[in-house]
């Protein structure tokens, strides 16, 4: 069953007397339970896309249903009331609040939500979160005393705390080393396979799109191919140097 379903999604920004296209008729589904890659280069329209998905705008024109519930007409009120209560989100800079202890960034989230959450409740979820992301012992810190890795599992934890059934990732790797990366990512994988956690990776990055199961490609405001083979997807975007002449890869 589909949990995004979007037609014909068009976005024109309109600057004076300028009309600018950004997205230029994009149809598209993703099923539950997806581990997806949006890959796209700087310019491509995969942010724009992003926020129509994750309700932080709206489309020009076109049809977006998410989970059943039609998007397409809703209020920005409306669009805040679904955000809050279906989606997570988790970004390069990883959007922390300063001075404020990593517990205290994962309840966040709740204050916001239309979902009655008692004080008590609120500090167990997120606890468990933080100790399921490997950070029990970190819980009273704030992000100066983290590392870029911590600050990004906690980051992933508070995504996860209003329980959403969509989650982005937004280059969730560009402030990390490659070691860490990996980490991060393989939690992505986890939290899709253990939890069923529909996650979109929105990335320009070749390696991030290799740990999804399925890569969509958008190039100018529109898809311009998709695969479940994300291994074969890349190799074709990014074909191995040649030496002229003699068919060897150059070293």
């Amino acid at each position: 069953m589909d949990l995004i379903e979007l037609q014909d999604i068009c976005k024109t920004y309109h600057m004076g007397e300028l009309d600018v296209p950004v997205l230029k008729g994009i149809s598209l589904s993703v099923a539950k339970g997806e581990l997806m890659a949006l890959m796209g280069a700087s310019g491509s329209g995969k942010t724009t896309l992003m926020n129509i998905l994750g309700c932080l705008d709206h489309a020009t024109s076109g049809k977006y249903r998410l989970d059943g519930e039609e998007i397409s007409g809703l209020t920005s009120d409306g669009r805040a009331s679904v955000r809050n209560n279906k989606i997570g989100f988790v970004f390069q800079s990883f959007n922390l609040l300063p001075r404020t202890s990593a517990l205290d960034n994962v309840i966040m989230p709740l204050t916001y939500s239309a979902v009655d959450v008692s004080d008590r409740e609120a500090r167990s979820r997120a606890k468990e979160l933080l100790q399921r992301v490997g950070l029990g012992d970190r819980m009273d810190h704030d992000p100066s005393q983290l590392s870029g890795g911590q600050q990004q599992r906690v980051a992933i934890a508070r995504s996860l705390v209003n329980q959403p059934k969509l989650l982005f990732a937004d280059e969730p790797t560009g402030n990390l080393d490659s070691q860490t990366s990996e980490e991060v990512l393989r939690m992505f994988q986890q939290l899709n396979e253990k939890e069923g956690i529909t996650i979109i990776l929105v990335t320009h990055d070749a390696n991030v799109a290799r740990h999804a199961r399925r890569v969509v490609r958008i190039v100018d405001g529109l898809i311009t191919d998709e695969t479940a083979e994300p291994d074969a997807a890349i190799q074709a975007l990014h074909p191995p140097a040649t030496a002229p002449g003699n068919g060897k890869g150059v070293r």
